[in-house]
């Protein structure tokens, strides 16, 4: 299992960014995929997962609404729209999966057994 998360950047607050996530070594149609945050100093959250057997989302009620997954246009990949960017928004975003989970609740509320490398986002004026 091979995840690896791009599209990192610096972006000014209020503005937008789309992570991507590319999935290799297993078929996105089994087990859920999620997007996974760390700031500095703090823990590790889910913002958002995915089943990919029923395409069905869930998303943290805090990002209120902010943040959204979905699949991407490039087979085997998922992507995070991030939108109205706040500095607290700054992390690095993991993509993550476990091939024994299949719900995209139970995934965000788990700790993930694989989990990619990560790309930094930093909102910041």
């Amino acid at each position: 299992v091979q995840l690896q998360a791009s599209g990192g950047g610096l972006v000014q607050p209020g503005g937008s960014l789309r992570l991507s996530c590319a999935a290799s070594g297993f078929t996105l149609n089994r087990p859920a995929i999620g997007w996974f945050r760390q700031a500095p100093g703090k823990e590790r959250e889910a913002v958002a997962c995915l089943s990919t057997n029923n395409d069905i989302t869930y998303h943290p009620d805090f990002l209120k609404g902010r943040f959204t997954i979905s699949r991407g246009k490039t087979k085997n990949t998922i992507d995070l729209q991030m939108n109205n960017l706040t500095p607290e928004d700054t992390a690095v975003y993991y993509c993550a999966t476990d091939l024994a989970q299949a719900s995209s609740y139970a995934l965000c509320h788990s700790r993930p057994t694989n989990m990619g490398q990560g790309t930094l986002v930093t909102v910041s004026s």
